[in-house]
């Protein structure tokens, strides 16, 4: 797939999904093709489904037209999934996935499954927002085009600190910036500013956080209970493993959130020596080499054991 426009030949009736939960990259990539969709390819009716996104990313054009129902039965011409490792991330827009005349999937997630008709992944990308850009093509990136793809570029870089920040990220970032977009405001409203009640439960599990395999792996842990006590959602607990993983001397860091009895989500960062994508996918997970996520049940003890373990064997 050379483009998008190539791909849109014969279609009438268009959805875009990205994953469950969705974050930065997801949000801001499948808002970039929608707009992208809307604005150059009229003939096409395009629907976004996502589940509800974060307050703080709704300033972006499109984000009060995304559906977050999928109970309709309907059959699309083309389906294109974002930022989406496979069908079961899709969560309930898998069902329209599941029947569309055709699929395609972008992606840099290294764990794809390569699920869909036409797979456009490249694990070496930024982020999936890089990718659209290449795909819509720079021409036709409008000022609120450049914000979605921006943001999505910031988050999965992490303020472009992260090893997947390349020359070329940087290049798009910068012809990102000539739209004129506010980009300073953007990085400050959406990845750095944090609620009280955020700042609480961060300083709460920074407080709670214990090291493991002679101080190279750390992890902490939130509890329902906690997330109770400061009155937070699990949606609000996002930059607290990357706290953990700037510790000095430390190669891994997880995180984990109780979602259900004896069921953890867990986020694991390293830094540089263990590839926690390879371990997310023997729990059912995913990501990239450096970040990575999955869920796990047992008791709390049993699974820091579990986890530890399958980290000390790539140290």
């Amino acid at each position: 797939m050379k483009d998008l426009k190539s791909q849109l030949e014969g279609v009438k009736t268009a959805a875009i999904a990205g994953h469950i939960r969705p974050d930065g990259d997801c949000v801001g990539s499948c808002l970039a093709t929608y707009q992208y969709l809307k604005r150059y390819h009229t003939e096409i009716s395009v629907t976004l489904y996502l589940e509800e996104i974060p307050n703080k990313f709704k300033f972006l054009a499109g984000a009060d037209e995304i559906v977050h129902s999928c109970e309709e039965e309907k059959t699309y011409d083309l389906f294109i999934a974002q930022d989406c490792g496979d069908i079961e991330r899709l969560g309930d827009a898998a069902r329209y996935f599941k029947t569309a005349k055709k699929t395609i999937c972008i992606d840099h997630h290294i764990s794809n499954s390569s699920f869909a008709d036409i797979n456009y992944i490249f694990p070496n990308a930024s982020s999936t927002s890089e990718l659209v850009f290449g795909l819509i093509g720079e021409e036709n990136v409008t000022k609120e085009i450049a914000e979605c793809i921006y943001l999505g570029i910031v988050h999965d870089t992490g303020v472009f600190q992260y090893s997947c920040a390349t020359a070329k990220t940087m290049e798009v970032a910068g012809k990102l910036m000539e739209k004129g977009i506010p980009f300073s405001k953007i990085i400050d409203d959406t990845f750095y500013t944090k609620t009280f009640e955020q700042n609480k439960i961060m300083g709460k599990a920074l407080l709670a956080c214990e090291r493991y395999s002679n101080d190279r792996i750390i992890a902490s842990v939130v509890t329902a209970q906690d997330m109770e006590t400061y009155h937070v959602l699990p949606r609000h607990l996002d930059g607290i493993v990357n706290q953990l993983r700037i510790t000095r001397g430390v190669e891994a860091a997880i995180f984990l959130y109780e979602s259900g009895s004896h069921s953890y989500k867990v986020s694991a960062r390293s830094n540089g020596r263990v590839d926690v994508a390879a371990i997310a996918v023997k729990f059912g997970g995913g990501g990239h080499t450096r970040a990575a996520g999955f869920s796990i049940q047992g008791t709390l003890e049993e699974i820091m054991k579990t986890i530890v373990l399958e980290i000390e064997k790539q140290l």
